[in-house]
């Protein structure tokens, strides 16, 4: 896993994935007393930063590989990256995705092509039922995060990141960065560390679901002790990657923890200071930005909105958090 994966991601991706804008708000500037720069990637095709990985690993693909299929497991995001990916290079799709995850998640990756197939993810092991469909129907898995093609895709967020606070003369300051598994952060890690190495990333996470920043303290892989229950369900895994956590290990700074309330609160004031729609846990950078200064260093801290697939419902508590 290296930078020039991450360049040739960006030349595949070239024409199909959006490259999302740098927004502010002198509002949460207020709240975070400091400046904060958020890059978008819920305006990101599919709603999320996951269609970069899903289209780099798929257009990396044999094209006996793409006439067979792919599978992917997925609590959503990944699932709609893949699919349109997918469907974009003509391959079948099969998602294994948890059938307490968003119905907007399920219902949109149903409408893009592919089979949905639903497992319980407190009593059943995703990575068993995706590894058993591979093999009987001869599918190429396409991880979540763990995975170097999908790595060097979610990294090129970074490349990103790195030419537009070139641009602005910020040259020292912390990146917040949603994670779960670990691919888009230790993506843009690797990304900050060729071309912008006095961006330091650090990872966050929601509250009981901090296995990222227990393992940075660690030195050691540690795994959660639930696998469901949180809002911000899309960066909820059970433990970092086996190829993310040694790259996190070597380029990022120490996590920062938020809570679901601290995510629902950022939610409504994402709408409301820069009109952009975040699902929570995509809202969790941000919401360590505006609700943890002192964890940061520095004079500006940029927060990736990582994926605004959210259910009405749950948006609609998040907009009463603002009365």
């Amino acid at each position: 896993m290296n930078i020039e994966m991450i360049r040739a991601a960006a030349k595949r991706l070239e024409g199909h994935a959006r490259r999302t804008p740098i927004l502010t708000s002198p509002f949460l500037d207020e709240i975070a007393g400091r400046r904060v720069l958020v890059k978008p990637e819920c305006l990101q095709h599919t709603g999320s930063f996951k269609f970069r990985g899903g289209w780099s690993a798929i257009s990396a693909l044999t094209d006996n590989a793409l006439k067979t299929g792919v599978i992917a497991f997925s609590s959503g995001n990944h699932a709609q990256g893949v699919a349109l990916a997918a469907r974009e290079h003509g391959a079948p799709a099969v998602i294994v995705m948890p059938s307490d995850a968003p119905a907007i998640k399920i219902a949109n990756t149903r409408a893009l092509g592919a089979e949905v197939v639903l497992y319980d993810r407190a009593t059943e092991d995703r990575d068993a039922i995706g590894a058993r469909l591979a093999q009987e129907r001869g599918l190429t898995l396409v991880k979540p995060f763990d995975e170097p093609q999908v790595i060097a895709g979610q990294g090129t967020c970074g490349l990103e990141i790195a030419e537009d606070m070139n641009a602005l003369g910020i040259t020292d300051a912390d990146v917040a960065v949603c994670c779960g598994g670990g691919g888009l952060t230790s993506g843009i890690a690797l990304a900050l560390a060729a071309d912008a190495p006095g961006l330091r990333v650090r990872p966050v996470e929601p509250e009981g679901f901090d296995d990222v920043t227990r393992s940075l303290v660690s030195g050691k892989i540690e795994r959660n002790a639930r696998t469901s229950g949180s809002l911000c369900d899309a960066i909820i895994t059970p433990q970092p990657g086996e190829i993310t956590f040694p790259i996190m290990q070597a380029h990022c700074g120490p996590g920062v923890v938020v809570t679901e309330e601290e995510c629902l609160r950022t939610v409504g004031l994402a709408f409301e200071r820069l009109k952009i729609v975040v699902e929570p846990g995509g809202a969790a950078a941000l919401a360590a930005a505006l609700f943890h200064p002192d964890a940061f260093e520095g004079d500006a801290i940029i927060a990736v909105a990582t994926g605004g697939n959210v259910d009405p419902d749950v948006f609609a508590k998040a907009l009463e958090t603002l009365n």
